[in-house]
């Protein structure tokens, strides 16, 4: 079974941008260096060519992968879901039982994740065992650490304009 991929319209659009981004700009830019390498001669000792073969590759990847996340998006529209539970672009506040210390989640679909200022993949075992739970229920999270235990404190939804 195909899994889809929750996302919202703005992360829909940001991977769109970014797949049109990577053909149009960044495959023929690559496309432009592998000529000029090529023109160099010898190829079995030619390090800018294998190095921009290489950087095709992966830019080939990349687009293939976001591609596919595109193909399996599922668009979800926040206003409709439930606001008394955790749930996809909500962002909750989780007490970690095992030291008392207090972390902050926003879930977000592909494309809008960003570990870094707290935007979780939904889809992220984290997301996945706190969907659905309400204020003060506890999620036990299988980790690679162990058993996270995580208590829910505060669900709290940013108001869309």
């Amino acid at each position: 079974m195909v899994e889809s991929v929750p996302m919202t319209r703005t992360g829909y659009n940001k991977i769109k941008a970014e797949i049109e981004h990577l053909q149009n700009e960044i495959m023929p830019e690559i496309a432009d260096k592998i000529a000029v390498a090529r023109e160099e001669g010898d190829l079995k000792e030619n390090a800018e060519y294998h190095a921009q073969r290489e950087n095709q590759g992966k830019t080939q990847a990349r687009i293939n992968l976001l591609k596919d996340k595109i193909a399996r998006a599922s668009i979800v529209d926040v206003a409709d879901l439930p606001r008394d539970e955790v749930v996809f672009g909500c962002t909750v506040t989780v007490e970690d039982q095992d030291d008392g210390m207090e972390e902050e989640f926003t879930f977000v679909g592909a494309g809008e994740d960003d570990y870094k200022t707290g935007k979780i993949l939904v889809t992220s075992p984290i997301g996945k065992g706190l969907i659905g739970k309400k204020v003060n229920e506890l999620a036990e999270i299988e980790v690679p650490a162990g058993i996270m235990k995580l208590k829910v404190v505060k669900i709290e939804f940013a108001e869309e304009a």
